[in-house]
């Protein structure tokens, strides 16, 4: 059993003043240099404000948001890897010999007693043929065809601005799966402290559209609710 962690580790330096500059550089014949250091708080957000609102969102790609993210499944990782403006890197199956003792517990089974003993006996089963495999010779890259997608695992995630503000209308919404919600969630939470501004308005896109785009009206109110507390 594992525990997930989401941690921010890196991202570029006053990234609200630089995605600025690139704005201000755009529309300006100033010095360039001269732009960047002497712009202030209150002109850096205004602007920022302006160039979401317009749509002027390539400027925001020179802000970028590293991400280690550990103790999530297998499951997880397969449907963040499909967004694809963005750099991974992974612990790898093929080198790195798993214990069977770090994996992911959905609740669901977690509230259903006996689903969990079967949950559980299956995956002993799948980690002890795992073993025995490794101990026949079978190379780890392999044996690993028999691991449970519960295995966790670890992942390094570097977006900018502009992809994650995509990603989060997309994996915020209360329909998306309850894993890569909870990663995205904590994200959010993250970027928002060195970035309030960028990230301000971050979240499900029913809450920018007022509607929700995949048709499911009645969850929207329950958005509302969770994302105005």
């Amino acid at each position: 059993m594992t525990h997930l962690r989401v941690k921010l580790i890196s991202y570029t330096p006053d990234p609200e003043r630089v995605v600025c500059a690139a704005a201000r550089i755009c529309y300006s014949a100033r010095d360039p240099l001269e732009v960047f250091e002497n712009m202030g708080p209150e002109e850096i957000a205004r602007t920022i404000r302006v160039v979401k609102q317009k749509g002027h969102l390539s400027v925001l790609e020179h802000a970028n948001f590293t991400f280690v993210i550990d103790g999530c499944s297998r499951v997880c990782t397969h449907q963040l890897v499909r967004h694809r403006i963005a750099s991974y890197s992974q612990r790898s199956q093929r080198y790195v010999k798993e214990s069977g003792e770090d994996y992911v517990t959905p609740q669901t089974l977690e509230q259903d007693d006996e689903a969990l003993k079967l949950y559980r006996e299956h995956l002993s089963r799948s980690y002890e043929l795992y073993t025995r495999l490794l101990g026949r010779g079978v190379p780890k890259e392999d044996a690993r065809f028999v691991l449970p997608q519960s295995t966790a695992t670890t992942i390094m995630v570097t977006m900018n601005a502009r992809e994650l503000l995509h990603f989060f209308g997309l994996r915020t919404c209360h329909r998306a799966q309850w894993e890569i919600r909870d990663v995205a969630a904590r994200m959010l939470e993250q970027v928002k402290t060195v970035a309030p501004v960028l990230f301000e308005d971050a979240g499900p896109r029913c809450l920018s559209l007022g509607y929700c785009p995949e048709g499911y009206e009645e969850c929207y109110q329950e958005v509302l609710k969770r994302w105005k507390q």
